[in-house]
């Protein structure tokens, strides 16, 4: 495949914006601080190229107006955090075209290789020091079928998951000559900044096991064994009926009675599923019985402060929380066991536990150590992710979708390429190509655990 940049710039607001440095909150300098890229795929349009290539750059430069943070820079601070520097810098632009047409991509589904990274995702030249580097970056291709896809990549220090979805939203509405319909909202009042102290009681929470070091295997791998690990991306779809049918079984007994639970709620959709996304990992693991193994799970905090933020909050308003169990443990139980460790960690994740999570992480001198790792499987540095560990992020609810520029919605919307072993992305399927399909499960393990994995999925539902 050949590559063709047509057109690379950075894009500034289009009138002036607030300009200086702002504070961030604790919990965006915390878990991933790498970059997230997502990508849309368009069917062949009559709009020229150039006019389509002009109409984002144009609705870009006027979205950032109100994205204002998106058109900065950050820099790094000796302990961890981080600063941004809202300065109009710009974000970055790239046009190009591409010598394969979309069946190239389409013939797997679209699942995510590292191709996308390479020829549909901008370049981030990460031997630059931070503060060089754009905060956001977008990438324009013209397939050789008149085709076209956007990748999207933004910082995670700064935009969380439904941050981004926002954005998307908003940018395209912009590109059509609409109004904002959502105005993000910037102050991060809620989450201590600018506050010696986040409540009369800041302390109600004993955190140490929230942010210590996640499990390692107990057998680790060797020098040339770590070699020989090669990471996979794939997807997994899931219809109605099978869906009903998880829930259905983390709701009732063997003998099709219902569970008594401590909650009066069914477990949901997210809770059974990733308790058997859990489990199945662990089968195609083939981990010991004593082997401590962990679910990392994303929960939004706009709606559980009190008083709620705005869904429009700009930034990490998500959380991560850690179900842990032993392998043995949770196999030995029904699927109900382990949706009830996931809603036991979301069920945690109240007001006061935010805000005395928060005072604990304003406490700690060096953040480093809650910055996620996953190059290997050793346990050295940060927090590790990888095996034993499953990372299961929900967008099911999220905006992401259905991004209409003015050409026509996207005939596909998913993740880049990503190689952390055991993270998991759940996506409503809302493409008229699939309509029987009701979730996309978008999963990274190593090689030799997919086929397992696989087989345990869909027989185990």
């Amino acid at each position: 495949m050949e590559l063709k940049i047509k057109q690379k710039l950075m894009v500034s607001p289009a009138k002036p914006t607030w300009k200086g440095n702002q504070s961030l909150s604790e919990w965006d300098h915390i878990g991933y601080t790498t970059y997230t890229n997502v990508i849309y795929f368009y069917a062949p349009t009559s709009t020229p190229f150039q006019t389509v290539t002009q109409t984002l750059i144009d609705s870009l430069s006027h979205t950032l107006v109100y994205f204002y943070p998106l058109a900065g820079r950050l820099h790094s601070l000796s302990n961890g955090r981080f600063q941004l520097d809202c300065n109009e810098d710009g974000a970055l632009f790239v046009a190009a075209e591409l010598n394969v047409d979309l069946s190239h991509f389409e013939k797997d589904h679209f699942t995510p290789t590292p191709e996308f990274n390479r020829y549909l995702i901008p370049y981030i030249n990460e031997s630059l020091p931070i503060h060089e580097r754009p905060i956001c970056l977008v990438q324009l291709t013209k397939l050789s079928c008149g085709g076209l896809s956007l990748g999207f990549t933004t910082s995670h220090v700064l935009v969380d998951g439904l941050s981004g979805a926002n954005f998307m939203t908003e940018w395209a509405r912009v590109a059509q000559g609409l109004p904002l319909q959502k105005v993000p909202f910037f102050d991060k009042k809620a989450f201590g900044v600018g506050s010696n102290c986040c409540g009369s009681n800041p302390l109600q929470f004993d955190h140490s096991n929230d942010f210590c070091s996640m499990p390692f295997l107990l057998k680790q791998p060797n020098a040339e064994e770590l070699k020989k690990m090669e990471t996979t991306v794939f997807i997994l779809k899931l219809t109605k009926e099978q869906v009903q049918k998880l829930k259905n079984k983390a709701n009732n007994d063997h003998n099709g009675q219902m569970i008594k639970k401590s909650s009066s709620r069914p477990y949901t959709c997210y809770e059974a599923l990733t308790s058997h996304i859990w489990r199945c990992s662990i089968k195609a693991r083939k981990h010991l019985n004593e082997q401590l193994t962990a679910c990392l799970v994303a929960i939004d905090s706009r709606q559980r402060l009190q008083p709620p933020l705005p869904i429009s909050y700009f930034g990490n308003g998500a959380l991560n929380v850690m179900a842990s169990c032993k392998a043995g443990e949770l196999l030995s139980q029904p699927l109900s066991y382990g949706a009830s460790k996931i809603r036991s960690v979301i069920d945690m994740v109240t007001n006061n536990y935010i805000l005395s999570a928060t005072e604990f992480l304003k406490g700690e001198q060096d953040l480093t150590k809650f910055q996620y790792s996953y190059k290997s499987s050793t346990n050295g540095g940060g927090k590790y992710i990888g095996n034993p560990i499953m990372s299961v992020t929900n967008w099911m609810n999220l905006s992401f979708e259905g991004i209409d520029f003015g050409w026509g919605k996207e005939i596909h919307f998913g993740p880049g390429y990503d190689e952390i072993d055991g993270g998991v992305l759940i996506l409503r399927n809302k493409c008229s190509d699939h309509e029987n399909v009701s979730l996309l499960i978008f999963i990274c393990l190593l090689v030799e655990h997919v086929q397992p994995f696989k087989k345990y999925f869909y027989d185990d539902l």
